[in-house]
């Protein structure tokens, strides 16, 4: 057996055939919810500038530490394959100069993301996101309609029995008070934890919440909870959001713990998941949260924003899970276009583009010059009707239609083919 010299790299897949028809009922969908939402699509590169993720995204967090696809230019310059989509959405906003359009300005995207992980089951090192982002408003109603149009993507695409897990990490006037307090609670904790984890959590003590392994769970669960010091705002925020999601009837569970993995979220973040799934990071379809100080942080006037991402492996992977399989295009009777002779094959494929003009589903076998092989097809594929240009039929500017079924023909002025078809696919429908 002959072994391959070329592989796909480790961490990657290849989207065959029979998996597209999730992928672009996942795309279809995105882009009708977008655009009833009112937002608009945004393409960023996928190389960035390595410092723009480690100014956002944050120096102790697992991206920046350890899973990021970062080399040097011949030019010297650091870049790096985009791990996620919020901070590059931030910088297009700074550099395009949007600060003088109108707020709130509303965007999603769609797009490959990169990150050295472990390869595992939904865990790839070349994956896809679709994000909202939200810039220009303080409002918990935005963080709410964020919310409403995730659940109204996942209706679309018959998913069920989905939970928010909430929280409030608070803003930069009560979190410094509870970093503190955390602080002084970590203190005689952190010698019991793992050495690998003491660095991260003495440079951000927020990430014990992040980290799984069983002894920083263990602390973590026994922590003070974030949400007892929140200041006045943060708490009616918080509240109002929460009413908006009973008001909607959006199922959520609050959870004390989640504080997502990166540094600039602030105020109110989630995570959609399954109910009855015991929670993970790695069983979340996605998650969102507040980012009100990002784009200040990277060189602009302060602006309050908020957005969701979702994996779409991830919600693929869901779909098989549970059989949620993408209903197929609405049935339209196939028509084989089949050629014989020389002069029949150039007049074939004119007539090809010219029955696509006319909306017409047309399948065909030019690469096979026999009219028997062309026949096969034709049956494999299921076409009703067969279009047949012959050398003689095709020099008088005519063909030969067949109906597969019932075996009748009869020929036809090229010009008046596109009536004859619908004629006869009307006829079939009365």
């Amino acid at each position: 057996m002959t072994r391959l010299k070329f592989q796909r790299p480790k961490g990657t897949v290849d989207i065959l055939p029979e998996d597209q028809i999730y992928w672009e009922k996942i795309r279809e969908t995105i882009k009708r919810v977008a655009h009833y939402y009112n937002f608009n699509r945004i393409d960023t590169p996928i190389l960035e500038a390595t410092e723009l993720f480690i100014k956002s995204v944050g120096i102790s967090s697992d991206i920046v530490e350890k899973e990021m696809f970062t080399f040097k230019t011949k030019g010297g310059d650091r870049l790096t394959l985009r791990p996620e989509g919020t901070a590059s959405v931030a910088r297009a906003y700074i550099e395009n100069g949007m600060k003088n359009r109108r707020h709130p300005l509303r965007f999603y995207y769609i797009g490959p993301m990169f990150r050295h992980e472990n390869p595992q089951h939904n865990r790839l090192r070349e994956f896809h996101q679709f994000g909202f982002e939200v810039i220009g408003s303080p409002e918990p109603i935005i963080d709410a309609q964020i919310i409403q149009l995730s659940f109204t993507i996942f209706k679309e695409l018959s998913l069920k029995n989905l939970v928010v897990h909430i929280n409030s990490i608070g803003c930069r006037e009560c979190r410094p008070e509870y970093i503190k307090l955390l602080k002084n609670y970590l203190a005689p904790q952190i010698r019991k934890l793992p050495a690998q984890y003491r660095k991260k959590i003495q440079t951000n003590p927020l990430r014990i919440f992040d980290i799984k392994d069983e002894k920083c769970q263990k602390i973590a669960h026994e922590a003070p909870q974030i949400v007892d010091s929140l200041c006045d705002q943060c708490r009616h925020n918080f509240e109002k959001l929460l009413e908006f999601l009973d008001f909607l009837d959006i199922p959520y569970f609050f959870n004390p713990f989640l504080v997502r993995g990166l540094d600039y979220y602030n105020g109110a973040v989630y995570e959609i998941l399954p109910q009855g799934k015991e929670y993970q990071t790695k069983e979340a379809l996605g998650g969102g949260g507040r980012y009100d100080y990002l784009i200040e942080s990277l060189g602009g006037k302060e602006m309050a924003a908020t957005g969701v991402a979702f994996g779409i492996e991830r919600i693929i992977s869901y779909m098989k899970e549970v059989h949620s399989l993408p209903a197929k295009p609405h049935h339209q009777e196939k028509i084989f276009l089949a050629h014989l002779g020389t002069f029949g094959e150039k007049r074939a494929l004119k007539l090809m583009e010219e029955l696509r003009k006319e909306k017409f589903i047309v399948k065909e076998a030019f690469s096979k010059p026999s009219l028997k092989a062309q026949k096969k097809v034709a049956e494999k594929e299921g076409a009703r009707l067969m279009i047949l240009v012959a050398q003689k039929e095709a020099l008088e500017n005519n063909v030969i239609l067949r109906d597969l079924r019932t075996g009748a023909q009869e020929v036809v002025g090229i010009k008046d083919i596109a009536r004859k078809i619908r004629n006869l696919l009307r006829q079939k429908t009365k």
